[in-house]
């Protein structure tokens, strides 16, 4: 039997949390691992906020603060976000921005992504993987 496809045919993403730490956020996802700064906002209904990504992309990541709320770090260490970048010298290159930021290489808790990826860890405690090899499902 063949399973019939949701009303996602125009899926649009947004991944959203809030953070103590938006200045260094934003710094780590858009100038260390090179996303565009999409939107900000400033004091709407006591958050302030960016939405990360890339233009024309299905995908945004936001990150929001509120004034006198404590968000806390993230839960564990196997909090992941990965990115596949098949091509070698792209990966290479975006690593290599990653490090020249100040951010360093950890290890995974889950030791499959150290066999083809390098992952870091944002200033919250949530990590990024940037995983060369294709996402072939």
């Amino acid at each position: 039997m063949q399973r019939q496809h949701s009303n996602f045919v125009d899926l649009k993403l947004r991944v959203a949390r809030p953070t103590d730490n938006l200045v260094e956020v934003i710094h780590f996802y858009r100038d260390a691992l090179g996303m565009d700064l999409l939107f900000e906002f400033s004091d709407h209904a006591g958050f302030s906020g960016a939405m990360l990504g890339h233009k024309g992309s299905s995908y945004h990541l936001e990150f929001t603060q509120k004034a006198g709320h404590i968000a806390g770090r993230a839960p564990t260490q196997d909090n992941l976000l990965v990115f596949y970048i098949t091509d070698f010298e792209a990966w290479t290159r975006a690593v290599a921005r990653m490090e020249k930021h100040g951010y360093r290489n950890v290890c995974s808790f889950n030791p499959y992504w150290d066999k083809n990826g390098k992952t870091f860890e944002d200033p919250d405690g949530y990590r990024v993987v940037l995983q060369n090899s294709s996402w072939d499902i």
